[in-house]
């Protein structure tokens, strides 16, 4: 197998499979697509369209989405919301990549009712900054992976740590939040996805960072590091996501999700049934 390493969607990429050029054609026109589709980085994007105007995105990526996203505000009691991108602006995290804090903005709690969708688009009832960033990634890691469904053999799909795997198993480290040349634990991966979320990546100014809580517009403070491990991609980000609120245990248990999650303290919790190795001692099952 050869590794195709290339930069998209902010992040590194690494693909690993037998790949011919019109695989790689494919790949990157649908990341193209999705790209122009969900990004609030692009000034041209469908989302952008929506964030001065309102109006209707079409994509068959919308209702997955935003059927996650409704049952992850629900669990986390609107601490995820997927119109948190004002409040990610409004910290500097924003399409020019400012980093300079104003005032926190909460984001708006009646997402549900400004952002309607169906089977093959999203509709604003009204002008609303979307951010798909809390599921967004392992939804395209998913894409990407299913579009290579014809490539023989073993295959890795790699977005930044977010990763889909078929065939051998693939021994994961999991990164420590504190210090990036150590790791609190490992797992075998195999024919499955693992994704992580950490408060040190994406960080910037005096203690903000890209994972906040969108009933008040600021960064999580309690969890530092978290990883969910699911048949798809895109359910293991979204749990990791919740995982930095309280209701992501039990939004996991009801999706069927292993994870692990530190704590900004140096604690670690467990689902009852993670398969992986963890090198602190005694960490807590809830």
């Amino acid at each position: 197998m050869t590794i195709w390493r290339f930069d998209a969607i902010g992040t590194r990429w690494e693909i690993e499979g037998d790949l011919d050029s019109g695989d790689r054609a494919a790949v990157s026109d649908l990341i193209e697509r999705f790209d122009r589709d969900w990004s609030r980085f692009r000034a041209d994007s469908a989302v952008s369209r929506l964030a001065t105007a309102g109006g209707v995105l079409e994509s068959a990526d919308a209702a997955p989405m935003l059927d996650a996203y409704r049952a992850l505000s629900g669990a986390t009691g609107g601490a995820v919301n997927p119109l948190v991108g004002a409040s990610l602006q409004a910290l500097g995290y924003d399409a020019a990549y400012t980093l300079t804090s104003r005032a926190a903005v909460a984001a708006r709690d009646d997402w549900s009712d400004v952002i309607s969708w169906s089977a093959q688009r999203a509709t604003a009832s009204a002008p609303a900054l979307i951010d798909v960033g809390a599921l967004g990634k392992g939804r395209l890691v998913d894409l990407v992976f299913a579009a290579l469904d014809g490539v023989s053999g073993d295959l890795v799909v790699d977005a930044g740590g977010d990763m889909r795997v078929r065939g051998a198993a693939v021994r994961t480290a999991l990164e420590h939040p504190f210090d990036a040349t150590k790791a609190i634990g490992v797992v075998e991966l195999q024919n499955g996805a693992l994704c992580g979320s950490a408060t040190n990546r994406r960080a910037w100014g005096d203690g903000l960072h890209h994972v906040l809580d969108a009933r008040t517009g600021q960064p999580v403070r309690t969890w530092a590091a978290t990883w969910a491990l699911d048949a798809e991609a895109m359910r293991a980000d979204a749990v990791a996501t919740a995982l930095f609120f309280e209701g992501g245990p039990e939004l996991a248990a009801d999706w069927g999700v292993d994870w692990v999650r530190m704590s900004t303290d140096g604690k670690v919790e467990r689902s009852e049934d993670w398969p992986g190795e963890l090198f602190l001692a005694r960490p807590r099952v809830p």
